[in-house]
């Protein structure tokens, strides 16, 4: 199995790239976050791959971290869910608000992408919450409230990461009825006393 390459950016497509890996060019397909972080035609690149065999195709997929590996592998796991729609998950969302829509159950953000539909996205998390949120997160999606799904994508977008957003809702009141700038307010308070 080819578990990464390192080489030389020699094109750049619309879905992937080509890596040179001493005069062999390796046609890799990637998410566009990967993309972006490639840099200009002729720069040296280094990705962690993924080689998936079929009877009538062998293809290689490349991730600029270990962590978006290991998210495509597990997504490709899920029955129905080929390498393409895996792609386009790990293009629509960054790894962590995906990790983060799958262990709390949100269909909804899931539904969101080109090519998940609702029956999709529900299969994912049946298939998948216990297994992300065991390997993703610290804590159970299960310990915070469906409603602090917002407060939790807020705060992963504004650059925290699930594990720090999660220790930050576990901080709320409980039995207070907050608004969800009230409950985003105090979170954020709890990074200001780390």
């Amino acid at each position: 199995m080819i578990a990464s390459l390192k080489g030389t950016l020699q094109a750049l497509g619309g879905d992937g790239a080509v890596v040179d890996v001493h005069g062999i060019g390796f046609r890799v397909y990637m998410p566009t976050s990967t993309m972006s972080t490639l840099g200009a035609i002729g720069d040296e690149v280094e990705l962690h791959t993924h080689l998936h065999l079929r009877e009538d195709n062998v293809t290689l997929y490349g991730f600029a971290t270990p962590e978006e590996l290991g998210l495509f592998q597990t997504l490709i796991g899920v029955s129905g869910l080929g390498p393409k729609l895996a792609l386009a998950m790990l293009s629509a969302m960054s790894v962590e608000k995906l990790a983060m829509a799958i262990a709390s159950g949100a269909a909804d953000l899931l539904s969101g992408i080109p090519g998940i539909g609702k029956k999709t996205a529900n299969r994912i998390i049946l298939e998948l919450k216990e297994k992300i949120a065991a390997g993703w997160l610290t804590a159970p999606p299960t310990d915070f409230a469906e409603e602090n799904t917002e407060v939790l994508s807020a705060l992963v977008s504004l650059g925290y990461s699930v594990r720090e957003a999660t220790h930050a809702l576990a901080t709320l009141p409980a039995d207070q009825k907050l608004t969800l700038e009230e409950k985003i307010k105090l979170s954020l308070q709890y990074f200001t006393t780390q």
